[in-house]
């Protein structure tokens, strides 16, 4: 398989209030006998937050479904593994614009907009202190990712022209990170939590801007998309997994203290509790409502649209399906309303 980690987590306690351990964590025993459904996640607050809550809070198992946890380390890789068949599922970012308008996924359900969870991080030891001194520099970055869909639209709001005036270079974000640190390219566009580990080893360094200079304009939404055979063959389950998600996501919007506590302890032991609170307002979370309202008058789908003109403009896609075809508000309007 194309993923770079695969963690199954077994079933090691009962209900909200069991003793839940390892940074992948653990469905509850009594999901074991409900339906399996593999999910693929990214480990970063964005992305698996809501999944780790729900787990905790035991309402996956409350709608019977049993969760296999798989990571990895892309959207790219996790889409990848969903259209080879090893996933039913998954939670990612910018990517769920990408492979479902190509025919490949179906979207449902949206966590947030990455309002600043994208950054773009120089030196000024390399001459650059605004983005306008990134012209003939390099920038290390994933690209068809978030982090990639955000530096394009830093380049052009400061004139610059993405595919003549910088030059890119396509790494693994780790990879990118570390080319950063060493010196060996002047730039890095990241997403968080990698920005922590920029900030500890190359002090020099400073952020020129992040995602939330260009929202809602530029909005960046990361979501769920599930295979399409999956999808067409098992609506009820599609249903049991946002009615799982939305206690989770009204605790992480109305208690966000004690979510980014209960996640800390038991999800993201080797991050800070003040890192994870700065990762929490990187992202824009709304409340059952508030996205209610947002899939009813269409703006989920217009930010999913936005996305996918990216992906269209870097030639990526051609004659891709827009985001009224794969993405699937209805489902969370039945539940949500």
């Amino acid at each position: 398989m194309s993923y770079s980690s695969s963690r199954r987590n077994f079933m090691k306690g009962i209900g909200a209030g069991a003793g839940l351990y390892a940074m992948g964590g653990v469905p509850s025993l009594f999901a074991q006998s409900g339906q399996t459904v593999r999910v693929g996640y990214l480990h970063t607050l964005a992305v698996d937050g809501h999944i780790w809550l729900a787990d905790h809070m035991g309402t996956w198992a409350e709608q019977g479904l049993n969760m296999e946890y798989i990571q990895f380390t892309t959207g790219l890789e996790l889409f990848q593994a969903l259209v080879g068949g090893s996933l039913d599922v998954l939670a990612t970012g910018a990517v769920i614009s990408n492979f479902p308008a190509r025919g490949q996924g179906e979207a449902f359900l949206i966590n947030n907009v990455e309002e600043g969870t994208a950054q773009l991080w120089a030196d000024p030891e390399s001459g650059i202190n605004e983005i306008a001194d990134l012209k003939g520099k390099q920038i290390s970055t994933t690209t068809g990712t978030t982090a990639h869909v955000f530096l394009h639209r830093a380049l052009v709001e400061a004139g610059l022209d993405p595919d003549r005036d910088v030059e890119l270079v396509n790494q693994r974000m780790s990879d990118a990170v570390t080319s950063f640190i060493s010196g060996a390219v002047p730039a890095v566009a990241l997403w968080v939590p990698f920005n922590v580990q920029v900030a500890e080893q190359r002090p020099s360094a400073k952020m020129l801007v992040d995602a939330s200079a260009y929202y809602p304009e530029a909005a960046i939404v990361g979501g769920w998309a599930a295979r399409g055979d999956f999808y067409q063959e098992n609506p009820e389950v599609i249903d049991k997994i946002i009615r799982g998600w939305l206690p989770a996501n009204e605790m992480l919007v109305n208690n966000p203290e004690e979510a980014l506590s209960i996640l800390q302890a038991n999800y993201y032991p080797n991050v800070s509790l003040d890192q994870l609170q700065a990762q929490y307002q990187a992202q824009r979370v709304f409340s059952r409502d508030q996205w209610l309202t947002r899939y009813e008058d269409g703006t989920v789908t217009e930010w999913l649209d936005q996305v996918t003109d990216f992906f269209v403009e870097q030639g990526g896609i051609s004659n891709p399906r827009r985001a009224s075809e794969y993405f699937h508000p209805q489902h969370y309007i039945n539940i949500a309303g």
